[in-house]
């Protein structure tokens, strides 16, 4: 893990040094942040990134993301911080899960901090509702219906399901790691749960989790669960807010801290 550590950070200053830009912040975003990874799981790593002033002041639209597909290992990505704030104001539930990552690569300065305190003021439960239950219902039409099933995909349906749960219940951005999610919403002792652990360990240990039968306890939980959110999205809505003068704030203070603006 420390070599993989150490080639990710030589990365993104090289990433700096190439594109003349700022990492603000760095993190992982997909299985290992999630905490069911296969031992042949790639390494996603995002960042928000600032550059400097006068990029801004032009009047030609430019690009607002940096990539780089390193290899099969590895996969760097990331956004303009003027892209993450026009985001953010959104409620984009990737982004709200970056912030909160449990692998975190780099991060200076003040702006992610800043954007994590104001974050309560601009999450919409509705839109991340809407997010997570759109990944459930796709992963579970496409992989989880007949009597054999692609048994590794349960992982993709359950966490956004179990986000959706933890939204209804708590009205806050539900916490990366599927192991939280879990002993947090399910009940001890419950078929159920004792299904999705059995399966996190096979998933953890590495085996190869291909087409088995269907999990029953499984399946119902998310046939009853995937039912009851389209039925309460449907009702829900958004609430108004105008943090706008915030995140210009925001914006022009990561100019004078980073750039001396």
């Amino acid at each position: 893990m420390n070599d993989i550590n150490e080639t990710i950070k030589l990365q993104l200053k090289l990433i700096e040094a190439e594109e003349q830009v700022y990492i603000l912040y760095a993190c992982e975003s997909g299985s290992r942040a999630w905490g069911f990874p296969s031992k042949d799981s790639d390494y996603d790593v995002r960042f928000i990134y600032i550059r400097k002033p006068e990029w801004y002041l032009s009047i030609f639209d430019k690009r607002d993301v940096i990539e780089r597909p390193i290899n099969d290992m590895l996969d760097i990505s990331g956004w303009d911080l003027k892209k993450t704030l026009n985001l953010f104001r959104k409620s984009n539930p990737p982004l709200l899960e970056w912030l909160q990552s449990p692998i975190q690569y780099d991060e200076k300065f003040s702006v992610a901090q800043k954007i994590r305190d104001i974050s309560p003021l601009t999450f919409s439960p509705v839109s991340c509702m809407y997010h997570y239950l759109n990944m459930a219902r796709g992963n579970y039409r496409d992989y989880l219906q007949g009597d054999q099933v692609k048994i590794k995909k349960y992982f993709y349906v359950l966490r956004p399901i179990l986000a959706c749960e933890w939204i209804e219940r708590y009205n806050e951005m539900p916490p990366m790691e599927f192991d939280l999610l879990v002993e947090k919403l399910l009940p001890n002792g419950s078929e159920l749960k004792t299904s999705i652990g059995e399966l996190l360990v096979r998933k953890k240990a590495g085996d190869e989790l291909d087409y088995e039968p269907r999990i029953n306890p499984i399946n119902e939980y998310l046939d009853d669960k995937i039912q009851y959110f389209e039925r309460i999205t449907a009702s829900l809505k958004s609430k108004a807010t105008n943090n706008d003068w915030q995140l210009d704030h925001l914006f022009r203070s990561a100019l004078r801290e980073v750039w001396g603006y």
